[in-house]
This record gives C-alpha cells, structure tokens and sequence, in this order.
C-alpha cells in the first residue's frame, strides 16, 4: 500500500511538475483514457517491483526508463519474473511520455517530456535505490 501512495504521489507531481520552455503551455494534467491506463498499470507492476528496487536489483536510467543492474540480487528462478516486469515497465513509460504529448497535440515534445521525467523520478526516488548519472554510472541515493 505504502509503494502505491508512493507511485501515486510521484505519477501526480511529474504531471504536475513537468518543465520547459516548450512545455510551459503543456496541459500536464490531460487524463485520457490511454494515460489513466498506463498509470493504472504502472500502479499496479510498482508493488512487485519495489523490492527489486530496495535490493538494488533495478534502477533507475538517465533516460527515463529502469533496468536490470544488479542480475545476482535476483534469485535466478526469479530472474524471468524481474525482466519481464522491466520490460512492461518501459513499455508503459514509453507510452505515457508518448501519450502525454500527444494529447497535448505536440507529440514533438515527447523527449523533452522524457528527459523532464528521467530527472523527476530520480529526484522522488527513494534512499537506498540506485540511478544512472548523466555520465551513466550507477549511483545510491
């Protein structure tokens, strides 16, 4: 429960949040169908993928997605499980900066979207997880 609020209030303040010369007339608060989809599902895997995040398994990239870091802080039976939460993972992320743009009829903004999100989810993380520097390398917080 305590990882849903957590996802719930970081989903609402990179709405909310997002910044940019080019996305100073973004309406942010668009809910679409499509959005409110892919934050419901993003809701949901964040349960299951917060103790990957805790044990330092994943991460969080520079460029706004999550990877497999660390593969032996996941038992290997469970390593399957890991990469495939990863990879719905980034597909959803993919689609909400995606859908986000396009809902606000400039989809020429989805990276600059993108990159503002990279930088938020890294700054609401929480201590103990691990992120990717501009340079890549792989940080605490």
């Amino acid at each position: 429960m305590r990882a849903t609020v957590w996802l719930r209030g970081v989903l609402v303040a990179l709405m909310l949040g997002v910044a940019g010369a080019a996305l100073a007339q973004a309406n942010l608060e668009i809910n679409t169908p499509a959005i409110a989809g892919l934050q419901a599902s993003m809701q949901a895997r964040h349960t299951q993928l917060a103790g990957l995040y805790a044990s330092g398994a994943i991460g969080l990239t520079r460029d706004g997605n999550i990877a497999l870091r660390d593969a032996n802080a996941v038992p290997l039976a469970q390593r399957q499980q890991a990469n495939s939460l990863v990879a719905a993972e980034n597909q959803d992320r993919t689609a909400l900066y995606r859908e986000i743009a396009r809902a606000n009829g400039k989809p020429e903004w989805e990276g600059e979207i993108r990159a503002t999100f990279a930088q938020r989810w890294i700054e609401k993380s929480q201590p103990g997880w691990y992120y990717q520097n501009p340079s890549g390398s792989w940080v605490r917080k």
